[in-house]
């Protein structure tokens, strides 16, 4: 099997493991605990947190374990409503965003708030005169993604900060297809809350953190114990924390340049074997500013689902979306807002996904087996 779903979930590095395996087998204190094995522990806990704190120039306090993207965006969204509804009761986010914010935005819907959801053009890119345009003086919070995880798109977060700046809503940013990706700089583009996830950078499932400016103050989600400064409760996951951190550890910036730049050349590749091959296609999405590991392409009257079913029995695993969606019948609301609702677009595409692991030799022969699965599909 060819792993090309990166933009789903990503392999376990083996330093990953041998990181969780050391603290599993030699850190047996609770981070909490005062004596010689909690302080131990503590020391790893925090040791981690400075690791993530670097990575994002901010400060090692700002820094809040969780269990990933879905619970970073719920606390983000419903402890900002509920701790600033005397303020206004407005939230602006994008059709386009993680169902981890898409869904909870229609439960705070339930609750009396009122959801600005910005459409986005034929690029799949939102207008931040439409951002502009929606902004009152009762917006709470402000929530868009940094970068797609269906089309790969770079959404203008920098832009978005800066006209937030004077703005009193709070900005959120989900930077779970973004971070190790590219460089994020919360400080310098006024992002004031941040969620990522360990399993999209090659580290363990079930963990990730949430960044909080210190000019935020957000009541905790969970209650119970007074871990993470009383702000999320319950014992930390140790080695799952030191297991993305050492994940974190292995993304310097030149790593990440490096891989970027390899994910566009397999990208070129693709694209240009297809068009050799004189194979009908599109491709979905803002080419000019995206991730390059994501690829999303349209193959005009082959189904989605088919394809798939044919390059999986081949040996091939790519997507036809976001994975928190897979197996439900539901359209990609991504390419709906594209391309509007019913369009045959959104039932002839696939993501593919690159990342590490993945080599030039398995992208040449994952090229060949899609061109004679179009071909084939096509005459059928």
């Amino acid at each position: 099997m060819t792993y090309l779903d990166h933009a789903a979930t990503t392999p376990v590095r083996p330093d990953v493991v041998e990181k969780m395996s050391e603290v599993m087998l030699e850190v047996v204190g609770n981070p909490s605990s005062i004596h010689q094995y909690g302080r131990r522990a503590h020391e790893y806990l925090e040791n981690a947190r400075q690791i993530i704190a670097d990575s994002l120039a901010v400060n090692p306090h700002e820094i809040i374990f969780n269990s990933g993207g879905t619970e970073g965006d719920n606390t983000v969204l419903i402890n900002t409503a509920l701790g600033r509804q005397t303020e206004g009761k407005h939230i602006i986010t994008t059709a386009i965003e993680h169902p981890a914010i898409l869904r909870t935005a229609e439960y705070l819907e339930t609750l009396g708030f009122e959801v600005t959801y910005l459409p986005v053009d034929k690029s799949g890119q939102i207008l931040l005169t439409d951002l502009e345009a929606a902004l009152r003086p009762d917006t709470i919070l402000v929530s868009i993604m940094v970068a797609n995880n269906e089309t790969g798109n770079l959404l203008p977060i920098q832009e978005i900060g800066e006209l937030l700046a004077e703005h009193p809503a709070w900005f959120h940013t989900d930077a779970v297809q973004a971070y190790g990706k590219i460089l994020l700089q919360p400080k310098e583009w006024h992002i004031d809350l941040l969620t990522v996830s360990g399993h999209k950078i090659n580290g363990p499932k079930g963990i990730g953190f949430l960044y909080k400016s210190d000019d935020v103050q957000l009541k905790p989600y969970l209650h119970g114990g007074e871990q993470e400064e009383k702000r999320r409760a319950g014992t930390e996951n140790l080695a799952a924390i030191c297991g993305m951190a050492q994940a974190i550890n292995a993304l310097t910036p030149e790593v990440q340049q490096k891989q970027q730049q390899t994910y566009a050349e397999f990208s070129t590749y693709v694209i240009d074997q297809l068009t050799n091959a004189g194979v009908d296609f599109h491709l979905n999405g803002d080419q000019t500013n995206k991730l390059t590991h994501i690829l999303n392409l349209r193959f005009q009257g082959v189904p989605s689902d088919l394809l798939l079913m044919h390059l999986d029995l081949k040996g091939f695993a790519v997507s036809t979306g976001s994975a928190c969606t897979a197996g439900n019948v539901e359209p990609s609301h991504v390419l709906e807002a594209i391309y509007g609702k019913n369009a045959p677009a959104i039932r002839e595409s696939i993501r593919i996904s690159f990342g590490y692991g993945n080599t030039q030799a398995e992208i040449e022969d994952f090229v060949a087996v899609l061109i004679a699965s179009v071909q084939r599909l096509k005459r059928d």
